[in-house]
């Protein structure tokens, strides 16, 4: 079948589309759905034609389809600006399988539930900072947990000069490409010239650069000292592949760079979107607390994480506002059939999540919070996929759930917060993801007398 298509754009066309998906990236992709369906491409008479995909059927082949059929494509390019080329996000064949393995280990079992305490320890230390009836940026508050958390997880730092200096380094880095306007150097190569250190993009490198040294001596200390203990940076050190081989410095460099930005981005504006509908549904904040006051004072933090309404709240957030709004972007390298569509080499497939997590026939009433929805049947990972999916699937997604539940069942047992403005809220771009604006502002309105006995 012949793919569905627009008519033919002009180049003036096509950059003004891009402006377009830069600054409404939703209604951008909606648009294209309505008036095509589950299939459509968005850069019609494009040398590289962008595929969009949001059926089941078609997200399955794509995600099991054979290792040579796809290699990385389109906008994961963009992402290198921030991790490095070494990181798994862009290796393909039998190097991102070693990857893989190599990394897998921090983020399961045993060692990944050893970072219990170090969330809930930072959940109620940010919590003690927040002043009753004065209003706050509650992403800005949940930024803060995130980015202390993946820090003391990746090199078992809470404080002292060299911790000071990553989490600013980082923030820095981060804050200089999350708004809208500085999100177009993301999109647009003519915009990406070292000016010199004033200009935008000549400052953005030059932190990064600084950053970057920053773990390479962070990584030269831990060998140096040998005192290996559970944080992921310890662990990639002693980790070895099949061959008995090590990870170069470079290498552990930008995994540890990838965690960093993935690990902390992503995970503060789930948890603001959750307090947001927590908070905008009476009916969810009261289920939520009714569940937790069943956890007897003794549980651990596993049990937590086990509470059916609260794993329920944290799947509806991801899905009513994924934070990627599609997965790994895979360029066909083998001719392939998809759904009766014949995609050629040089096609950049795109499996839309945001599209996918709205479809009427799947979430009934998708515009609105369910998480009743998520209790009552199991969705396939072709139907809900908040972390892409098949060999791309995040390797952290196990750990981003555990921290959220945990943040949140802190939060909710410490205080009583509530929005400042009761105006409905739509996602904004943030750099290359989708976030609660930046200006979402709650309030404490009483400190609660019994935390939770984590």
């Amino acid at each position: 079948m012949t793919l569905p298509n627009g008519p033919a754009l002009s180049p003036l066309q096509r950059r003004l589309r891009t402006w377009k998906f830069i600054f409404s990236p939703l209604s951008t992709i909606e648009e294209g759905y309505s008036k095509y369906g589950d299939v459509f491409r968005t850069n019609t008479n494009s040398l590289f034609p962008f595929i969009y995909f949001c059926n089941p059927k078609a997200i399955q082949q794509i995600f099991t389809a054979h290792p040579d059929t796809f290699g990385l494509g389109g906008r994961s390019s963009i992402l290198q600006y921030f991790v490095g080329k070494n990181s798994l996000l862009f290796q393909d064949g039998d190097r991102h399988q070693r990857q893989r393995k190599l990394l897998m280990p921090p983020f399961h079992g045993d060692r990944m539930r050893n970072y219990g305490d170090l969330i809930y320890n930072i959940t109620s230390d940010v919590i003690s900072q927040w002043q009753i009836d004065k209003p706050f940026p509650i992403r800005k508050s949940t930024q803060e947990i995130s980015l202390k958390v993946i820090l003391g997880a990746v090199f078992g730092l809470n404080q002292g000069k060299r911790y000071e200096k990553l989490r600013l380094l980082m923030s820095d880095v981060l804050d200089s490409m999350s708004s809208p306007v500085s999100s177009i150097f993301l999109f647009f190569n003519v915009l990406r010239k070292d000016w010199g250190p004033w200009s935008p993009w000549g400052r953005f490198l030059r932190k990064r650069q600084e950053l970057h040294e920053l773990i390479l001596a962070e990584i030269e200390t831990a060998k140096k000292e040998g005192n290996h203990t559970d944080d992921i940076l310890s662990l990639l050190l002693e980790a070895r592949d099949e061959a008995g081989h090590p990870m170069s410095n470079e290498e552990i460099k930008d995994e540890l760079l990838t965690m960093l930005f993935a690990g902390h981005e992503t995970t503060a504006s789930a948890l603001a979107w959750a307090l947001y509908w927590i908070d905008k549904i009476p009916s969810v904040r009261e289920k939520l607390r009714a569940e937790l006051a069943t956890i007897p004072g003794n549980s651990d933090k596993v049990a937590i994480t086990k509470l059916p309404y609260l794993s329920a709240v944290c799947q509806e957030t991801l899905r009513i506002y994924p934070i990627a709004l599609g997965a790994v972007p895979r360029i066909v390298k083998k001719p392939i059939e998809i759904m009766g569509y014949q995609l050629e080499p040089g096609t950049v497939a795109m499996v839309s999540i945001y599209l996918t997590h709205h479809r009427e026939d799947i979430y009934p009433e998708p515009k609105q919070f369910k998480p009743e929805r998520f209790l009552e049947r199991q969705f396939s990972p072709y139907e809900y996929l908040p972390f892409g999916g098949g060999s791309r699937r995040c390797i952290g997604s196990a750990f981003a759930l555990f921290e959220m539940k945990l943040v949140l069942a802190t939060i909710l047992s410490q205080c009583e917060l509530k929005l400042v403005s009761n105006q409905a809220i739509k996602p904004v771009r943030r750099g290359l993801t989708m976030a609660p604006p930046g200006n979402m502002r709650m309030v404490v309105k009483q400190k609660l007398n019994r935390p939770v006995a984590l």
